[in-house]
């Protein structure tokens, strides 16, 4: 989105013309793996905006994703939800019920925070992202990943000192030990660089 903005209107016409050639939609990531599996999921506020600075904002957003996960079948196996942004690594057994999901979660939250901001109309979530889960090897480094983006984003000093991701599950369920070596076992390098610009 960002990327688009910044194009002279030639280049905007002629990606458009690609994207059409492609089959792809005209301004919108294209989704070209739709098969039932597991997946990186990823939504972020319109352009970008802290929506989510409050705890209770991100746990609503985290309550309302289990709430409508649980009825479509899908299986959250680790979240984070930050100001802007969340994600979720998720098992999905089909594809198409993605954006009933999405369109549930953004269309509660953006009806309750333009409420209570006063501003009827306003665009509080872009679109979402999804990455299909092709290994062993990247299911745990997004894993990693996710847990480790509280840190990355400068919001706390440690993983597990966010409460709105479920570093505290796995902590519970399998203990810091294992934690650690999945850390060192597979570790992010450059996993995810670059991915904000694009959302």
């Amino acid at each position: 989105m960002y990327e688009y903005r910044k194009l002279s209107l030639e280049e905007r016409e002629a990606l458009v013309e690609e994207r059409r050639a492609r089959g792809f939609p005209l301004h919108a990531p294209p989704h070209p793996n739709q098969e039932a599996g597991c997946y990186l999921l990823t939504a972020a506020c319109y352009e970008h905006r802290k929506h989510m600075v409050e705890q209770v904002r991100r746990r609503q957003v985290l309550d309302l994703l289990f709430e409508h996960s649980i009825l479509r079948g899908i299986e959250l196996r680790a979240w984070v939800v930050l100001p802007n942004h969340y994600h979720l690594l998720a098992s999905v057994p089909d594809f198409t019920i993605l954006s009933e999901l999405f369109r549930r979660v953004h269309g509660a939250t953006t009806r309750y925070w333009n409420q209570e901001e006063g501003t009827p109309g306003r665009r509080v979530w872009y679109r979402y992202t999804d990455r299909a889960i092709r290994s062993e090897r990247h299911y745990c480094t997004t894993l990693n990943y996710i847990h480790y983006n509280p840190v990355k984003h400068g919001c706390v000093g440690s993983p597990y000192d966010w409460e709105e991701s479920s570093v505290a599950w796995y902590l519970e369920h399998y203990g810091r030990d294992w934690l650690r070596d999945l850390w060192v076992s597979y570790p992010l390098r450059a996993y995810g660089e670059g991915w904000d610009e694009g959302l």
